[in-house]
């Protein structure tokens, strides 16, 4: 799962980073279609697109495409790339839901459900995710934030890599 979530993310992303409406001599064109599309579908009684977000894109995105235009890129090139390589699994896959959701917030549909589903998985399965890549050695030595790693020990010497000891409620 996390290696077809990672190839969807970076074909989807390189294909922009090859587009001249996305990263080139007319970049932020293509985001200002997606958008101008996204606005057209705010009204009729079951609007696809909400008017928080229609706001959202009209005052934040809108006014600065080639911004959003290579940060959509570079996020879908980088959560890519760190699925694939499994590292920081649980992250990446955050990330690549917050994009799902702004395309599905956005009214479009198309495999984002599914892209969301699995990333979901992959988010809540973090720890085990990235254990056939990089997070199996990284981790370890990075720490999280309830434990530091090998390189970020704590004063008493915290941070091996000794099994987590929980406290006993007998």
């Amino acid at each position: 799962m996390r290696l077809y979530l990672g190839w969807e993310w970076l074909s989807a992303g390189w294909g922009k980073l090859n587009n001249p409406a996305w990263t080139g001599s007319k970049a932020g064109a293509a985001i200002t279609g997606f958008v101008n599309g996204a606005l057209q579908k705010t009204g009729g009684e079951h609007p696809d697109v909400q008017s928080w977000y229609a706001w959202f894109l009209n005052h934040l995105v809108l006014p600065y495409p080639v911004f959003w235009s290579y940060l959509v890129t570079a996020g879908e090139v980088l959560v890519g790339l760190a699925l694939i390589l499994g590292i920081f699994t649980g992250i990446a896959a955050f990330f690549g839901s917050l994009m799902n959701i702004s395309y599905l917030l956005a009214g479009a549909v198309s495999i984002n459900p599914y892209l969301f589903i699995v990333a979901l998985f992959l988010i809540l399965a973090w720890k085990t995710a990235g254990w056939w890549g990089l997070d199996r050695w990284v981790l370890p030595a990075l720490g999280t934030p309830w434990r530091p790693g090998l390189i970020f020990h704590g004063e008493h010497g915290q941070g091996d890599s000794q099994a987590v000891q929980y406290p006993s409620h007998a």
